[in-house]
């Protein structure tokens, strides 16, 4: 997969950016993915998310949605921070903005899901 083309959108806020992700996400990028990624983010634009790829779709639910395997917890102005470029993603871990259940899954599609 080539991940470099990902269309970058201009991220206002957390709700917004995760909503959208079934749009922006080239549909061969989706093949062969099975995962489910809880977002709990803290802040007006943040909220409870759930992102589901499984059979070449992509939803995204409010709400947490199935067992995920893996979860992502941070504050929305650290997280739009982290997808913006402006904080790098080890030193957000390290100093406990970013906190994350499973590093290997995230690590497998950070790039698909543009958080790393």
């Amino acid at each position: 997969m080539d991940y470099s083309k990902i269309p970058k959108l201009s991220i206002d806020n957390a709700k917004d950016f995760i909503t959208t992700l079934p749009q922006t996400v080239k549909q061969e990028w989706l093949q062969g993915v099975d995962t489910n990624f809880h977002f709990d983010i803290e802040g007006d634009g943040g909220g409870q998310f759930s992102v589901i790829v499984k059979d070449n779709r992509m939803q995204v639910f409010e709400r947490f949605e199935g067992e995920p395997n893996c979860k992502i917890t941070a504050k929305e102005k650290n997280f739009i921070q982290l997808l913006r470029g402006e904080l790098n993603p080890m030193m957000a871990v390290f100093t406990g903005k970013l906190k994350i259940s499973n590093t290997g899954e995230v690590m497998k599609y950070a790039k698909l899901f543009g958080i790393m």
